[in-house]
């Protein structure tokens, strides 16, 4: 077996790579960034669930405020609480994959990538019951070979313009508040997540943050309101005439496994 590339290999490796796709199709290569939209439409999204206890409280402050959100979920969270999932449906949700699990995508070939994604694909289409389009990187973490996979899979790469901080254990939910909506407008992607990848996804982050979710979701959606924005999906806000806007985004320095 050969070596493991070091961090200056992984990012030499990236640099030739993005170059050589943006050469070949520079006005086609591009995550999902935000959406252009004349109706006020900020598309929340979630990451890392379902999940119990956390899914619900973000479930019941969409539903409070008349909002939709896209959930991006991992297929052990799906397994582990089908009902739950069948819950945020029902609810008039849209769900997109996050991954069969929550490892930096940069450090596996994209051959890999790809066929985990088929597969996570194919499983959350079966659970439920309808295609899926969208596919958000763990960590927005994508080199330009796993934006080809992703493509190749058949999905669109979702990244963010705004984040919740949700994230971070080192700030309250008056700091997550303010850093989410200070660069807010119409079309705004907003990062959270109602649920907390560890171990079994594979990902090494930590203690999960202590934080109401509940109380971050309704206040931003309260924020919204007073600016004359709503919480939509993707989906709803595309079906009320958006349009996508991509730009590339590729992480250069992928954080390497841990050994």
């Amino acid at each position: 077996m050969g070596a493991m590339p070091t961090q200056a290999q992984l990012i030499h490796s990236a640099k030739i790579a993005a170059m050589r796709v943006l050469e070949a199709a520079p006005d086609a290569i591009g995550s999902v960034s935000s959406v252009r939209t004349d109706n006020g439409d900020v598309i929340f999204t979630y990451d890392d669930g379902p999940t119990p206890v956390r899914t619900p409280a973000v479930l019941r402050a969409l539903a409070e405020h008349g909002a939709t959100a896209t959930f991006f979920v991992l297929m052990g969270s799906v397994r582990a609480n089908r009902g739950l999932l069948a819950e945020v449906l029902a609810a008039g949700h849209e769900v997109g994959l996050h991954g069969i699990d929550h490892r930096h995508l940069p450090t596996l070939p994209p051959r890999v990538v790809e066929q985990n994604l088929r597969r996570g694909r194919g499983e959350l289409e079966d659970a439920i019951g309808r295609p899926v389009r969208w596919f958000r990187p763990p960590y927005g973490d994508q080199s330009p070979g796993t934006w080809r996979a992703i493509s190749r899979a058949g999905m669109t790469s979702v990244i963010w313009s705004s984040t919740s901080w949700d994230w971070n254990r080192d700030v309250d939910n008056d700091t997550r508040v303010t850093m989410a909506t200070m660069s807010l407008r119409p079309g705004s992607i907003i990062l959270l997540h109602d649920g907390h990848a560890g171990a079994a996804e594979l990902a090494d982050d930590g203690p999960e943050p202590q934080l109401d979710r509940y109380d971050l979701s309704s206040r931003l959606l309260a924020q919204c309101a007073q600016q004359g924005l709503r919480g939509r999906s993707l989906a709803d806000a595309l079906d009320g005439g958006a349009k996508l806007v991509l730009r590339p985004h590729f992480n250069l320095r992928p954080r390497l496994p841990h050994l």
